[in-house]
């Protein structure tokens, strides 16, 4: 054996193990949490068909990953070190990280999940502000599969009563265990096929007003003002 092979085959070990405990980790922080629900039975239907597209904040993500685990999603992922973390997570937790962000393999990476939900019949998950902001800025990448795939995009975001809040450029939170969460949805956004670019442009700003509003109205439900 090389001492290349056993370098390779060691980096994979260590990120099977970074893998293994992280969602060893997450599922024993998040399985002592209360969780309230807003909004999902007028969604049910979608993600039992799984014909859908889940839109949340960068910051507010690992809600929708712990309450919507083995759901066979394909969600887009960047190439970052951060980001092997999370695909290696996400991959234990039953779903199907595709590589790629707005900054690095973004236009290819966006193609092949365009190409995998329409295939493959898998639901889809975007953060449209991620991977490096600007937060609570939605970025164009999601209208476009919306309109490729004629899935409709599902607004979800969450707050906790007693979370760690970040310094990062999102303000990504962490719920401490044994708090309450409450999660909210939004009714779907659909965008047609045919969609001319000022429709595009109508629906990425409709999206963003109503993601940066169901995320205020979490916050302030446990009196936060995130800024």
């Amino acid at each position: 054996m090389t001492s290349i092979k056993l370098r390779d085959m060691l980096i994979e070990f260590k990120w099977k193990l970074i893998g293994f405990f992280g969602k060893l980790i997450f599922d024993m922080i998040f399985c002592t949490l209360r969780i309230e629900s807003v909004g999902f039975e007028k969604v049910r239907n979608l993600f039992e068909s799984k014909r859908f597209i889940a839109g949340a904040w960068h910051s507010r993500l690992l809600m929708g990953i712990h309450l919507h685990r083995n759901m066979g999603a394909a969600t887009l992922v960047s190439q970052s070190d951060d980001g092997e973390i999370a695909a290696r997570i996400l991959k234990r937790l039953g779903n199907q990280p595709v590589r790629g962000s707005t900054t690095r393999g973004g236009l290819r990476a966006l193609a092949q999940l365009i190409k995998i939900v329409k295939e493959e019949g898998r639901p889809a998950a975007i953060t449209p502000d991620g991977p490096q902001g600007p937060r609570f800025k939605v970025q164009p990448g999601i209208i476009m599969l919306a309109g490729k795939t004629g899935y409709p995009i599902i607004p979800v975001t969450y707050s906790a009563k007693k979370m760690k809040v970040f310094a990062s450029w999102d303000r990504f939170i962490f719920p401490y265990p044994f708090t309450t969460c409450r999660v909210i949805y939004s009714d779907p956004i659909y965008i047609s096929k045919d969609t001319d670019v000022s429709q595009e442009r109508e629906t990425l700003l409709q999206l963003e007003a109503e993601l940066n509003k169901i995320t205020t109205e979490a916050d302030e439900y446990f009196g936060h003002k995130i800024k």
